[in-house]
């Protein structure tokens, strides 16, 4: 794995991380859900409990990456009157007094209709650090991506097992901040099993990339995020979480903490243990 040391949150935690021979957990949130407030009070929640990159999505009426449960928040989020402007708002609020790196999750038309080149700036001054744009293919990126690397602000790359060499070897190419893996051809959703075949995929995705490489969609539990820390730098837990804020609405004592309670376990399962001969188990797939 390459560091490139920028200005950049993503950068410094994933160097900061990979000093510890640590993965680092990505945590997701729909923007909105409950409401603003709400997610603001759960961005400082999720970063004391060990979350270290947080995705904030932006609803959208048309998710089509998003099962049913993201799906539901986006019409809870929505139903509140976030959108793009207010979530960038919501940033310029929580960086008062949180530097944990933040990521925006949004569909390209949202972005579009704010304006391409109004979205780059007013996501680099708000305090975003990435953005991940799941519809936009690769090869279509290229007025958005130089727009946000002049403000400095990473475009998220994401690839699928579906992926061939050829595009995986154009991502390589890039400076992301990191590489969001999809584990499977499919949506978002909490699942009891991880996909067949993922730990191929991560690995031949690892042969040719050299920045961080996170994992997400199915992951819901402290068990399969362990399994997969051979294979990434980092794993992405979404609908598992979101999940809860369905569960608990606005009873907000208990909703933050069983938030805590679960990133907290899910963070220590990122962490390496000794092997008893120096290495580390998170290093070493055949002691998972």
């Amino acid at each position: 794995m390459t560091i490139r040391l920028t200005n950049n949150r993503i950068d410094r935690k994933f160097a900061a991380l990979a000093e510890k021979e640590e993965k680092a957990l990505i945590t997701y949130v729909m923007a909105g859900d409950p409401d603003l407030e709400v997610t603001a009070a759960l961005i400082r929640t999720l970063a004391r409990s060990g979350a270290d990159l947080i995705e904030l999505g932006a609803p959208f009426s048309d998710p089509l990456a998003d099962g049913p449960a993201i799906q539901r928040a986006g019409q809870r989020a929505l139903a509140a009157g976030a959108n793009l402007a207010a979530i960038l708002n919501l940033v310029r609020q929580v960086r008062e007094d949180t530097d944990v790196p933040l990521v925006i999750m949004s569909y390209f038309n949202p972005v579009l209709q704010f304006g391409l080149q109004e979205f780059a700036a007013g996501a680099a001054e708000a305090g975003v650090d990435g953005v991940i744009l799941p519809d936009l293919p690769l090869e279509e990126s290229g007025r958005i991506l130089q727009l946000l690397e002049d403000q400095a602000v990473h475009l998220v790359p994401l690839l699928a097992p579906t992926s061939t060499d050829d595009k995986i070897n154009r991502v390589a190419q890039g400076n992301n901040g990191f590489v969001y893996c999809v584990s499977l051809t499919g949506v978002t959703g909490t699942r009891e099993n991880l996909p067949a075949g993922v730990e191929l995929f991560l690995q031949r995705v690892r042969r040719q990339i050299k920045q961080p490489v996170a994992v997400g969609f199915g992951i819901s539990n402290p068990q399969q995020a362990r399994k997969l820390t051979p294979y990434a730098d980092g794993v992405i837990v979404g609908s598992a979480i979101v999940n809860l804020i369905e569960k608990y609405g606005r009873e907000i004592s208990r909703l933050e903490a069983e938030i805590s309670q679960f990133v907290g376990t899910l963070k220590e399962s990122l962490k390496p243990e000794d092997n008893g001969d120096g290495s580390s188990i998170l290093a070493n797939p055949e002691a998972i």
